[in-house]
Parts: structure tokens; sequence; C-alpha cells
């Protein structure tokens, strides 16, 4: 844990959430300004900045984020689809420098990314 972390601080229970999952190694929570109907966090338990910080001996950790996404996108009832957001670094719109995963979703989205 990183001690300004934002999401560390979230995932040790010293910051309220509405969690809706959890697991050994990721927890995932209602964003509080969500962009979608369903607008859910995923992050890992250990902290990583960013996707740009991902390297052989974490990645798995990745990869465990993402398959969680998918069963809360199930527990969600997003059978029409869903959209998985991951920004990296300042430019790209990361806010909390701890890697994170969006699950948008609950509606019909534009091709646009940008």
């Amino acid at each position: 844990m990183k001690n300004d972390c934002l999401f560390c601080a979230i995932v040790a229970g010293e910051i309220p959430s509405t969690k809706v999952y959890e697991d050994d190694q990721c927890y995932a929570f209602r964003d509080i300004n969500p962009q979608a109907p369903t607008h859910i966090l995923v992050v890992p338990k250990e902290h990583i900045a960013s996707v740009a910080q991902l390297n052989e001996e974490n990645a798995a950790l990745a990869g465990h984020c993402l398959a969680a996404a998918a069963k809360i996108a199930a527990q969600e009832n997003l059978d029409g689809g869903y959209r998985i957001v991951s920004n990296c670094g300042a430019d790209a719109g990361q806010t909390v420098f701890h890697l994170h995963f969006h699950i948008l979703g609950g509606k019909r989205m534009d091709e646009k990314m940008a």
C-alpha cells in the first residue's frame, strides 16, 4: 500500500466505497462520478501506478483483474456489452495513479473513444 494513494486507502477500508466484488487480489467498487449507468472500477490490491508499470512479475495481476471484470459484468447483467478502459498517464486522463480498469455499460456506447 502506498501512503498517499486514494485507491490503496479504499482497498484498506480507510475511505468508504460501494463494493461490488472482492477477492484476494483485487477490489471493485462503483465510481462516485459515473460516466455510464454502470461504472465500476476494478483495482489490484497491490499498488501498481498504471499499465506502464506492468512487467513479467506483475502482469498476471492485471489479467486477474480483467477476469474479475468479466465476472462483474455478468453479475451486473451487462449482457448487451460493456467497455473496459484503463487510462495510462496524465495525458490519457489518469487522475489516480493506481492501476485500475473502468467497466462501463448499461447503455449503447458510441464507437468514438476520444
